[in-house]
């Protein structure tokens, strides 16, 4: 499907038919599931926050409190704090 990423692409035809195993997939190990159609993603399936504040956003508690971003783990870092202005 789309994408050159590492992250797993299904269609929706084939996400319909495992949808159950896809769940317990992105739950046990992290990784976000691609799903989309004519080979273009349309949504991500990823594992709940394991924190959850009532407080946040839906979006500002996946991106804080999810391990939807664990990828970026292992990119090499851009800035250090010298490069932080005040």
């Amino acid at each position: 499907m789309y994408m050159d990423m590492n992250i797993k692409t299904l269609s929706t035809t084939d996400a319909r038919g495992q949808i159950g195993k896809l769940v317990a997939t992105v739950a046990i190990n992290g990784k976000p599931i691609i799903i989309g159609r004519r080979n273009r993603p349309e949504a991500v399936l990823i594992q709940f926050p394991e924190y959850f504040n009532g407080a946040l956003s839906d979006i500002a508690n996946i991106n804080a409190y999810s391990r939807s971003f664990d990828f970026l783990n292992n990119e090499p870092e851009l800035y250090s704090l010298n490069d932080i202005k005040k």
